[in-house]
């Protein structure tokens, strides 16, 4: 059931009049007055000017499945198999990871306007202002277990950086193990989820948050450096959440298709051009220990090479954080 009926009508930016708004969705004016509240209720500013009516300030980009359709390639919407859009969810893995427990398979993908618990890595709260980023969850199966998923999420961002270059947005870069940054701020991320049997039949959930736009009150509670698409978007025209999920799903889905026959083999050095540290001194941190080193890149199987005083060791992703030495 959705949180409002007012809100297509509203997401145009323009003023629309209460008796206007009533007369369109046949509901009295004192209805029109709850729906206004239950947008306010989700985040969302509401413009209110006498004799003009209400408003969205710049209006809204909502996911639209026939939009998204309309940016895919082909070979991508010969792999999607459900395009799930939801306006308010806890997590779109979550939601993901339930439709795998009935049964859902390769090529699903859940998305929704709001996440009401979304997650990043290491248990992180992902901001998900309404309407106004990216959430999105995609299913696919794998037949050889965590073995076959070495290197995936570096691979996924990857794809996350081509759909951006391919919509004519300046080339992002790649921290290890999961984020996408843009001058050296966080744009995104990815987070994977596997159900199943470890070393066999099992789905993986790809889960990836991009900023779009995100509103500078939403992300107050942000502990690190961020910015978001529309920022990246020289002279203005940035595309908007549909454009951006079809490029996306056309990269992302090919790249599920083919990966657990060709590995990260195909993805090692289009990573490595983009690896925001490559070089430079940093600090992995995993509970209480850290360790110091320069970043020499990644290996076959998506691990980092570390150099320390003893050589150069490869660290595996997971609860493991990494930060440059200023």
């Amino acid at each position: 059931m959705p949180n409002t009926i007012l809100l297509p009508l509203l997401a145009d930016g323009e003023f629309h009049s209460g008796q206007d708004l009533a007369a369109a969705l046949g509901i009295s004016r004192t209805a029109i007055w709850k729906q206004l509240n239950k947008l306010k209720g989700l985040g969302l500013e509401i413009e209110s000017v006498k004799g003009r009516g209400y408003r969205i300030p710049d209006g809204i980009d909502l996911i639209d499945e026939a939009k998204v359709r309309a940016k895919m390639t082909a070979i991508g919407l010969s792999l999607l198999k459900e395009l799930s859009i939801q306006e308010l969810t806890d997590s779109t893995n979550m939601e993901a990871l339930r439709r795998v427990e009935e049964g859902a398979r390769s090529g699903l993908v859940c998305t929704a306007e709001q996440q009401t618990a979304g997650r990043g890595r290491r248990g992180r709260e992902w901001i998900s202002p309404f309407g106004r980023n990216l959430y999105v969850s995609t299913v696919w199966e794998f037949s050889q277990g965590a073995a076959a998923l070495e290197g995936l999420s570096l691979a996924v961002g990857v794809a996350v950086a081509r759909a951006l270059t391919d919509l004519g947005l300046p080339e992002v870069q790649l921290k290890w193990p999961n984020d996408i940054l843009y001058r050296g701020k966080k744009l995104g991320g990815v987070l994977l989820e596997m159900v199943g049997d470890a070393s066999g039949q099992c789905q993986v959930v790809v889960g990836i948050g991009l900023n779009v736009a995100m509103p500078r009150s939403a992300a107050d509670s942000i502990d690190q450096a961020w910015t978001d698409v529309s920022s990246m978007a020289e002279g203005g025209g940035a595309p908007g959440r549909n454009e951006l999920l079809g490029s996306l799903l056309g990269q992302l889905l090919p790249l599920l298709a083919a990966f657990e026959s060709d590995g990260f083999t195909p993805w090692l050095e289009p990573w490595q051009s983009l690896d925001a540290h490559a070089g430079k001194s940093v600090v992995l941190t995993t509970g209480n220990n850290k360790v110091a080193g320069i970043a020499r890149g990644v290996d076959p199987r998506g691990a980092l090479r570390l150099e320390t005083s003893v050589g150069v060791e490869s660290v595996f992703g997971g609860e493991i954080s990494l930060r440059i030495v200023e």
